[in-house]
């Protein structure tokens, strides 16, 4: 039998779904983020209100997409969904749907206060649940070293989202949370970006499919400056170094990304970028409604920008693959790395 002839046979089986990676709930994680920050400059700017409404609209029906298409995958190809889980890198990835479950209450707040709230609080138990099971997994199983991925932050350094969405909530008595989320966060952030680049700098280098997740080692400085200052209500000393250990690290990382951009392949791997590019915007927003000054300004509106642009790029050239029926190949074989 040809290998053609076999390629098509394991495609029936397992079905258009059977390839669709739980990483790309990242995209919902981008959207919601991305939607944010418009919000902000709307407020700030005075940016027209609808940009940040439909891009937020965007988010939600994505997420309802997506959960209906991995319930598919879960129903037909368990298999699949359970070597995914228990990769040692892909793994990490089904935190993107937990981080949604945080983000998209801030959107649907407008919306529905209940269900918001009803989100959010999947969002966090799932959220620390998940945490809890990947640090067990990470203390009683001998991890490799080319395992140690920046995909590695998503499942514990994620619980930093948990305070973004609380104030709209209105939940006054979550304080307690806010901090434990935070401090949760913002701790295992220092080992693991520690672990990430001695990898990176002592080890052979990621491979390409690979190298766009580095982007996720900016998150956790601009998620955490934005958790931050929405926990303690101000920006203070400790909050501005946060963010312009952001700024550095973007600056190093996007060198890196726009020389790799011109050789690999679209991938949904480049998804990676969004969320810490969405969030970075995010915070530059936040920092300069706190600044006011023209310097401040002019990178929020430059992050705010590379931010939307990228997206929109990512966003249509993944639709169009999978209209071609492309997901397989934009899915790529993370499970070799």
């Amino acid at each position: 039998m040809s290998t053609a002839g076999t390629s098509q046979e394991i495609d029936i089986k397992i079905g258009a779904m059977g390839y669709l990676p739980v990483a790309l709930f990242g995209s919902i994680m981008a959207l919601s983020s991305l939607a944010l920050g418009w919000r902000i400059a709307h407020a700030y700017f005075g940016t027209p209100q609808w940009v940040g409404e439909y891009i937020g609209y965007a988010a939600m029906l994505g997420f309802v997409g997506l959960v209906i298409g991995y319930a598919v995958k879960v129903w037909s190809s368990f298999d699949l969904v359970r070597a995914e889980f228990n990769h040692p890198i892909a793994g990490s990835l089904f935190g993107t749907p937990l981080i949604s479950l945080l983000l998209l209450p801030i959107l649907l707040v407008e919306i529905n206060l209940q269900l918001a709230r009803i989100v959010w609080v999947l969002g966090t138990v799932g959220m620390t649940l998940f945490a809890w099971l990947i640090v067990n997994r990470w203390m009683s199983v001998k991890m490799r070293i080319e395992h140690t991925t920046p995909a590695w932050i998503i499942p514990v350094v994620g619980m930093i989202n948990v305070p973004l969405a609380i104030p709209a909530l209105h939940f006054q008595s979550m304080h307690g949370v806010m901090i434990f989320s935070l401090a949760v966060g913002l701790f295992f952030a220092i080992p693991l970006f520690t672990m990430i680049f001695s990898r990176l700098m002592f080890e052979a280098p990621m491979p390409t499919t690979l190298q766009p997740s580095l982007m996720i080692v900016v998150a956790p400085f601009a998620v955490g400056f934005s958790s931050y200052v929405t926990t303690i209500g101000q920006i203070d000393a400790f909050a501005e170094a946060l963010l312009m250990l952001m700024l550095f690290l973007l600056a190093v990382v996007l060198g890196r990304l726009w020389r790799l951009a011109g050789c690999c392949p679209f991938r949904v791997v480049w998804w990676s970028v969004s969320f810490p590019l969405a969030s970075s915007a995010s915070a530059a927003l936040r920092y300069a409604a706190y600044a006011q000054n023209e310097y401040a300004n002019g990178i929020a509106i430059f992050l705010l920008t590379l931010a939307s642009s990228v997206i929109l790029g990512l966003f249509a050239r993944t639709l169009l693959g999978i209209v071609r029926g492309e997901l397989r190949t934009l899915t790529g074989d993370l499970a070799a790395n």
